[in-house]
């Protein structure tokens, strides 16, 4: 009897043991499966590092990337219904207008950027543009520059804004017009990283890009004063003075963007395939010595810590709130 005693015992506690293993198991299992990410063309070096880095932490997840203008990726999932678990833009509005609330309940901002003129040594009167002269030299005959089209990358409508806010800034009436005369439609591509290969080519003079993107493709660039490069928060009072019509959602349809500083913006979709794995790696992407030093050490200045608003903290998941903080 006494044996049996120590038997039914010793059953219990392997049967409590065991409960514990299978309650602590999903916790602290290790994220795995694939995560999909949608993002601007302008993240695909940091990005591509970020997947390394991550995928060596976490060995058992696939990260797969698709690059494209910030607008079109939105659009890839809003209405065209491909599957992704991370939409990350270049102009964190797309996330507000395209995806949230349909598609996403939140939208942390976390890096922000500027607009530069690049070019390469190949480039007609290399040895001569500054920030002072830019805008004469992109009007000269025969100089050949583009930008990404307005209607699906976000560095598209903001190399026309900078053409504006420099009508108003050296107080030249026309001179938006007269830049764009000077570049034909065949000049705009999808998106900004594209121009990278044309000006390498020597196929193209000048492209608008961001710094970043500049920094990381090794390209010669022109800085541009803070009233123009969108870079500059405290300056958005004048920033909105630069307006653009795009195409909407629907054909036909149009909206206005309208000039403020540049600022990314990244959600998690909510029909997340694999949120265990995209929570992770949106840890990682957060953490200052994770994702954001990768974009700091490659031009892009960082929001330490990321922000997001009261109403995004809300419906933020528990494992990321403790990288955001609360910025309207």
């Amino acid at each position: 009897m006494k044996g049996k005693s120590v038997l039914t015992i010793a059953s219990v506690l392997i049967l409590a043991c065991a409960a514990l293993v299978l309650t602590q198991s999903p916790a602290q299992a290790e994220p795995s499966g694939k995560v999909v990410i949608f993002h601007a063309g302008s993240l695909s070096v940091p990005f591509a590092a970020m997947e390394k880095a991550f995928e060596a932490k976490y060995p058992k997840v696939d990260v797969q990337r698709e690059a494209g203008g910030s607008t079109k990726m939105a659009r890839l999932i809003s209405e065209v219904g491909k599957p992704a678990d991370i939409m990350a833009s270049a102009d964190y509005v797309v996330i507000d207008k395209n995806l949230i609330p349909k598609f996403a309940s939140w939208n942390v901002r976390f890096a922000t950027n500027q607009m530069v003129l690049c070019y390469t040594d190949k480039s007609k009167f290399a040895d001569r543009i500054n920030a002072d002269n830019w805008y004469d030299i992109l009007s000269t005959p025969g100089v050949v520059w583009g930008h990404s089209d307005p209607n699906l990358d976000p560095c598209g409508y903001r190399s026309i804004m900078v053409l504006q806010l420099a009508e108003k800034f050296y107080k030249k009436p026309g001179l938006a017009e007269q830049l764009i005369a000077n570049r034909p439609e065949k000049n705009i591509r999808p998106k900004s990283v594209e121009l990278i290969s044309l000006l390498q080519a020597g196929h193209m003079d000048y492209a608008w890009e961001y710094l970043s993107v500049a920094v990381q493709h090794g390209l010669k660039y022109v800085t541009l004063d803070n009233h123009l490069n969108l870079s500059d928060y405290k300056l958005t009072p004048f920033y909105k003075s630069a307006r653009v019509k795009v195409t909407g959602k629907k054909p036909g349809t149009f909206i206005e963007r309208v000039g403020k500083s540049i600022t990314y913006g990244i959600t998690m979709i909510d029909q997340s395939a694999n949120r265990e794995a995209t929570e992770a790696f949106l840890a990682y992407m957060f953490d200052p010595q994770g994702g954001l030093k990768v974009l700091k050490d490659m031009g892009q200045p960082p929001f330490e810590p990321v922000r997001t608003t009261k109403d995004g903290m809300a419906s933020l998941p528990d494992s990321l709130k403790k990288f955001v903080e609360i910025n309207e």
